[in-house]
């Protein structure tokens, strides 16, 4: 009995010394088999941009230039789900302790990104795929217009547009089929934005095929082409506009003015969507990088609305202006003086002015600058009527410019009021600093080079209109009273966007609140207004940016005393790219650590 007990002993040793062998040799081949973090991150890139065409091409990655997918079907959404699911679970494989303190920013960083990637499939945003302000129609007449992403230098780049048409078809026949889906249940873009929409669908329908914007790249054939291939690139592109581009444009038409609009919701807060409350809680993740909750961002909001209030009130006063603060906004509004321009170019030669007058003063706060160029254009007319100033990023190797867009519908009723602020924010040193320096920056994974997180990069845009003084703008009174409204611009979103999506606000009291706060006209804060009520949330991102910014910079400076430099403190926010505002503040305060 004693030795059958030794013998089974024996047995049971000999098997588990066998399993851990095993084991071990598994996870060996496990630890062999894995790429070093570096080559993951890449591999990363390299996949995703086969998902996201378009980004590929923003990027200034040609090989899917030829690609449009069809991204709000269902197949492609729980296909891009599995990717980052899958992607996850290897990012996690990793031993995040065991990485490089650079290794670790881009882990948390793609962390947090994956992670809220598959959280925002929760939700059927594809059943409202076009708005008034950021849509495929819209975009799509951008890069065909051949003034956009899309290049136009060979006769391939003629041909993969071409391709892109193709895809263009099919996916305005699904976002017809998708917005019948949400007609069914009650999931609808709210009827005074449908109204925006058919105006710029209606701009498409050009009678004749040499007035479209698509037909401009061949408008502007490169002189290398041949006769031959010029003949054949016109014909295909008469074909293309006529036969699929104009036709697709029209069915979005005729849908939205005949089937949808008249039966979509007239309420405009996300909260009267399904699950709309907590869509709501999720872009507000999305948007700011933050767990803020809607009432505390509201009641930020008011604070930040109170501070600005008084400090224009000082300035107003400073101006001898004798009225309140409404009749001063109505002044800036109305007054000839703030409207001296005839032609669009005069507002474009103004902008660059401003460029030249602030330029020798950049090296006092910056030491490291973008290599890429910058120009300040004209926003494009089929879509400047709704559209607001913004810029577009160029690409590292410097084939295309990043540019600063300016919609001027009628010059003569083009105000100067915060020009200055508004080319530090859009232009120099906001978004194109910030947006450029990154993409520039070889020592970064490229995932990381091309990211986008509204919290810090319209929070560094945002934060950089501070600067105006000490970049010898905001001499003129007017000039600085303008920033300080741009500012309260910021603060009023933090309470209008909660009002109208939490809160139950309507389009009239959200205009009204604005229009008793700041210097817009009544037509640009409608336009903005409605601009919240067609993506809730992103007007969150400026603020909350903003305020983590200039207090990263007070306690830097508190901290450092006479160590603190102001370009070392702007180097160190730039230049590991934009970042989920946590890991940001945790960089930082590493940064300060090394230098006291």
């Amino acid at each position: 009995m004693k030795n059958n007990i030794l013998i089974a002993v024996a047995i049971v040793l000999s098997v588990l010394s066998t399993s851990c062998q095993q084991k071990k040799e598994v996870n060996t081949q496990n630890q062999a088999d894995k790429v070093s973090i570096a080559t993951y991150f890449q591999n990363y890139y390299d996949e995703r941009l086969k998902l996201f065409p378009l980004e590929a091409t923003a990027n200034g990655e040609n090989r899917y230039n030829d690609q449009l997918p069809n991204d709000i079907s269902e197949s492609y959404r729980m296909k891009v789900k599995a990717f980052y699911e899958s992607q996850l679970k290897t990012l996690e494989s990793y031993n995040r302790d065991e990485l490089s303190h650079d290794e670790q920013i881009s882990y948390d960083l793609l962390k947090w990104d994956l992670q809220n990637g598959i959280e925002g499939f929760r939700f059927a945003d594809n059943l409202t795929p076009i708005n008034q302000f950021w849509s495929l129609p819209l975009t799509f007449g951008q890069l065909g217009s051949g003034k956009g992403n899309q290049p136009f230098n060979t006769v391939k780049d003629y041909e993969n547009f071409l391709s892109r048409i193709n895809g263009f078809e099919i996916w305005c026949d699904t976002a017809i089929v998708n917005m019948r889906k949400g007609l069914a249940t009650g999931n609808t873009v709210t009827k005074i934005l449908v109204q925006r929409i058919i105006p710029q669908m209606k701009d498409m329908l050009v009678s004749d095929v040499k007035e479209s914007i698509f037909y401009m790249p061949v408008k502007n054939f490169p002189e290398s082409f041949t006769s031959e291939e010029k003949a054949k690139l016109e014909a295909s592109y008469i074909t293309a506009i006529t036969q699929q581009i104009i036709p697709s444009y029209k069915k979005l038409f005729d849908f939205f003015t005949n089937e949808y609009l008249p039966k979509c919701r007239t309420t405009i807060g996300i909260k009267d969507l399904p699950d709309g409350a907590d869509e709501y809680n999720y872009l507000i993740k999305y948007y700011t990088t933050t767990t803020i909750t809607p009432d505390s961002a509201f009641n930020l909001g008011m604070s930040e609305v109170n501070r600005l209030h008084a400090e224009m009130e000082l300035i107003k006063n400073e101006t001898g202006f004798k009225g309140d603060l409404k009749a001063f906004f109505k002044f800036m509004n109305t007054d000839k003086q703030f409207f001296p321009f005839k032609k669009p170019e005069e507002v474009i030669l103004t902008f660059n002015k401003i460029h030249e007058q602030m330029e020798p003063q950049l090296k006092n706060l910056f030491d490291v600058t973008p290599k890429s160029k910058f120009e300040v254009r004209q926003t494009e007319k089929f879509r400047e009527a709704s559209a607001s100033a913004e810029y577009n990023p160029g690409t590292a190797d410097g084939s295309r410019p990043g540019i600063f867009y300016v919609p001027i519908p009628d010059a003569r009723k083009f105000n100067t009021f915060a020009m200055e602020d508004l080319f530090l924010h859009e232009a120099i040193p906001g978004h194109h600093f910030q947006n450029m320096l990154t993409a520039e920056n070889e020592n970064l994974p490229m995932f990381r080079r091309f990211i986008w997180y509204g919290a810090y990069g319209e929070g560094w845009a945002l934060y950089t209109e501070s600067l105006g003084k000490e970049l010898g703008l905001y001499q003129d009174p007017y000039q600085y009273f303008a920033a300080l409204s741009e500012e309260m611009h910021r603060a009023i979103r933090l309470v209008v966007d909660v009002g109208i999506h939490m809160k139950g606000w309507s389009r009239e009291e959200a205009i009204k609140f604005s229009m008793e706060h700041e210097g817009e006209s009544e037509e640009a804060i409608t336009a903005e207004v409605e601009r919240y009520m067609a993506i809730p949330g992103q007007a969150l991102s400026y603020k909350i940016g903003q305020l983590k910014i200039q207090q990263l910079r007070k306690q830097a400076q508190e901290t450092l005393g006479d160590k603190f430099d102001i370009r070392k403190f702007h180097n160190e926010i730039l230049n590991d790219g934009c970042l989920p505002l946590a890991v940001l503040e945790a960089k930082m305060s590493r940064w300060v650590e090394s230098m006291n």
